[in-house]
């Protein structure tokens, strides 16, 4: 279902309102970059298309166009008059891939029959070549062996290597050269020369033609069931949002509920999501009791409980008992289609050294049919009856395929394989700089911590002998001032004393009531102040507390966040607060530290602080009471350095470090700012799965470079043999497709990394 988008342009003479919409295609068909390249170039001829991206790893593309100018019909006719298939992202690609599997095996089928036997015919004259060349094949059999071959191949060269011409065609329509070019001159070449040579004389090469397609038809077959098992996580995270929901006609005045197609929520409307069912928006919990499978967008391998006023993300599926919900974002705005649409993003984007590897690969087809040409007529003075053939044999033997397949499946499998893991990649480019990243960077509230204070001790300052009830009602004042705060240190103090307050409220005690808070009011970043029976009470840092009111704090305290509820005369109470450091923090730097990375700590909190979680963490290198702009110098100077920095942060002050960082990664529970400037996204939350993604990342950028390594020594190897006249035609179908399988295949080596470390904790 299409979405509108209005957007605002200027006119010369007034502003008009333009409804763009924008749809997900699916497309099929596509072998390699140049097709990538090629359509996305005639899609954005079109009028009225305002953007059009093609995702080459999930055949995914998003179009936004202006529906007075063109339609969205005319832009599938675009893409299908170039011979490859469209389908809006709403109508299922499964018939359409069906059906294209089906018929990849006929003519792989009748490709490898006739191989078989054409093979058989071509055999005699191998064993027992003709009398002019000494041998016992008589003339008239030898004709009838080859042209037995020749009717045997027509039907592969007419249906089996079709594919091939179509796209040929097309490219050259379009004045492109695609790999298919090379591909179907050298299958054309080879089977009419041999046509020739069965009425004219000479040797034939049906075999050849035929294995040559047999090979290619086997190779796409493999690299398409491949790659759709490298995209496997992405395929997955589309289909999770249902097609539809049951929305409530008048909730809570009726239980009747409408089913609705899942583009018609809206926020704020009230769904019932049966068990079993997946959440079809983000939303919050109104009714009901259950759980549900969050895995495969946070990462989080078990159930994760839902009651009242609990977080529900869509895609989710809700486990046990139906839940009562409320929208709170819809479509495109919910967490997984954010997710999909960074993860698309990320798959469809290049590393630096694959990009300067793409932008040559349409040069070196060019050079490749130069060469061929060339080499043919230099031949045709050396040995006029083998120059054809070696012509033929150098287009055939080369591989710029592999250079465009050694990107994609290994970018898919690990997009999918971290996103299985609560990682989301959301630039590619992050691939490389973590590959060879020398320094990771911690920010400390959030991100080594849960950045959530609880309190550690309440130590009560003035003791009144037998006055109990004084103390008592401090404690309310405390509690009432504490709760009409949203400041993370109120919100500890009031958890913390919840308890007490409702153990007095069950013990019948008269309490301190909001309206009872007189002149109440906070001062940001230091505290909360009111009046309560004529006394002004203030609770917040100790300087603001105190206020002239000296107090001996033990130095064992001072290394622990402190609040104090004093009056304007005396001190009553003392908090003390700890920020949680995250279970596995100290675990993750430990496996960092193991891979040779240097572990620094930049934080803005207090030294004593930033000092005992440093050593918590046996981190050697912290430095406390940081600015933002204190964070991006330490960060700039390490990169003027020449050292590679990954940065990981929660929080707004995160944002410009993150910015500046090479590899920024930001917790899933982090404030949006510090998300929307990150290369990659920790959903689970968990530090250990940062370790995971470096390893990863490590080895996928290591993947690449042996793909684009082997493609370029095969090509050094197999092309100075075929213009020396060492390859068969046949030799060169072979090499050919065993250089792309093998680039595809490698790929899969990504998939043999040991889990990481709390999964393999879990298992044991």
């Amino acid at each position: 279902m299409s979405t509108l988008v209005n957007t605002m342009t200027t006119a010369s003479v007034s502003d008009v309102k333009l409804a763009l919409e924008n749809e997900k295609l699916n497309l099929s068909g596509m072998r390699c970059a140049a097709c990538v390249q090629l359509i996305e170039f005639r899609v954005r001829q079109l009028a009225g298309v305002s953007s059009f991206k093609i995702n080459s790893a999930s055949h995914r593309a998003d179009v936004v166009w202006n529906p007075d100018l063109v339609s969205l019909k005319r832009i599938l006719s675009a893409i299908m008059d170039l011979g490859y298939g469209a389908l809006p992202a709403s109508q299922s690609p499964d018939a359409m891939e069906k059906k294209e599997g089906r018929l990849a095996l006929w003519r792989l089928f009748v490709a490898g029959f006739a191989m078989m036997q054409v093979m058989m015919y071509a055999f005699p004259a191998y064993l027992v070549p003709v009398p002019q060349i000494d041998g016992d094949l008589t003339p008239d059999l030898d004709r009838l062996l080859k042209i037995a071959s020749m009717i045997i191949t027509i039907p592969v060269i007419g249906f089996s290597a079709m594919p091939f011409f179509r796209s040929a065609w097309r490219d050259l329509k379009n004045r492109h050269v695609g790999m298919d070019v090379p591909v179907s001159l050298g299958i054309l070449c080879t089977f009419l020369a041999s046509v020739w040579a069965t009425f004219a004389g000479g040797a034939v090469y049906f075999d050849s033609a035929i294995m040559f397609v047999f090979l290619l038809l086997g190779a796409r077959l493999i690299e398409s069931r491949v790659q759709k098992k490298t995209s496997a996580a992405l395929r997955i995270l589309t289909q999770l949002t249902p097609g539809m929901a049951q929305r409530f006609v008048d909730y809570p005045q009726q239980a009747q509920t409408e089913q609705i197609d899942i583009s018609a929520l809206r926020v704020g409307d009230m769904v019932l999501v049966a068990a079993g069912e997946h959440i079809p928006a983000d939303g919050i919990v109104i009714a009901g009791d259950s759980a549900c499978d969050e895995a495969l967008m946070t990462g989080e391998s078990l159930p994760v409980p839902k009651t009242a006023g609990s977080k529900l993300i869509a895609g989710a599926i809700n486990i046990s008992g139906a839940l009562v919900m409320q929208t709170q974002e819809v479509g495109g705005a919910t967490q997984l289609s954010q997710l999909i649409a960074m993860m698309e993003a990320a798959a469809s984007e290049k590393p630096p050294l694959v990009l300067l590897a793409d932008k040559h690969a349409s040069r070196f087809l060019l050079i490749i049919l130069l060469l061929s040409i060339i080499s043919g007529v230099v031949w045709w003075h050396i040995d006029s009856a083998r120059a054809f053939w070696i012509a033929i044999s150098i287009v055939v033997v080369t591989c710029p395929c592999a250079l465009s397949l050694a990107t994609p499946g290994v970018m898919s499998a690990a997009i999918g394989i971290l996103a299985k893991n609560g990682v989301l990649l959301t630039k590619s480019r992050a691939i490389q700089a973590m590959a060879s990243a020398t320094h990771i960077v911690f920010d400390k509230t959030g991100t080594l911590t849960l950045g959530k204070l609880q309190v550690d001790q309440m130590l009560l300052l003035q003791q009144r002998d037998g006055n109990e009830h004084e103390y008592e009602r401090a404690r309310q004042i405390a509690f009432a001032l504490a709760s009409r705060s949203s400041h993370p240190v109120s919100r500890a103090i009031a958890d913390y004393l919840t308890p007490y307050i409702a153990l007095h409220k069950a013990g019948k005690t008269s309490a301190v009531q909001a309206d009872d808070l007189l002149s109440l009011h906070e001062v940001p970043g230091a505290g909360l102040e009111a009046v309560v029976g004529g006394v002004r009470y203030r609770l917040g840092n100790p300087g603001f507390a105190l206020a002239g009111i000296h107090l001996d704090i033990p130095d064992v305290l001072k290394q622990q966040t402190l609040a104090v509820l004093a009056t304007e005369q005396e001190a009553l109470f003392l908090f003390a607060l700890d920020d949680v450091l995250r279970d596995d923090a100290v675990a993750a730097i430990r496996q960092l530290k193991s891979k040779g990375k240097k572990i620094l700590l930049l934080s803005g909190d207090r030294a004593e602080v930033v000092a005992r979680v440093a050593a918590q963490c046996d981190i050697q290198n912290a430095r406390a009471g940081l600015s933002p702009a204190g964070k991006y110098e330490a960060v700039r100077q390490l990169q003027a350095a020449g050292h590679v920095v990954v940065m990981v942060g929660d929080g707004m002050n995160d944002g410009p470090v993150l910015g500046l960082a090479d590899v920024s990664v930001a917790m899933g529970q982090g404030a949006a700012i510090s998300q929307s400037r990150s290369d990659m996204l920790l959903m689970s939350n968990r530090l250990l799965d940062l370790d995971f993604g470096l390893t990863l990342a490590a080895k996928a950028y290591a993947l690449i470079r042996e793909n684009l390594a082997w493609a370029v020594f095969y090509n050094l190897i197999a092309i100075p043999a075929a213009i020396s006249g060492l390859l068969e035609p046949w030799h060169a179908a072979l090499g050919m497709s065993l250089s792309s399988l093998i680039v595809v295949l490698n790929a899969l080596r990504l998939y043999r990394l040991p889990q990481p470390l709390h999964v393999l904790q879990e298992q044991a």
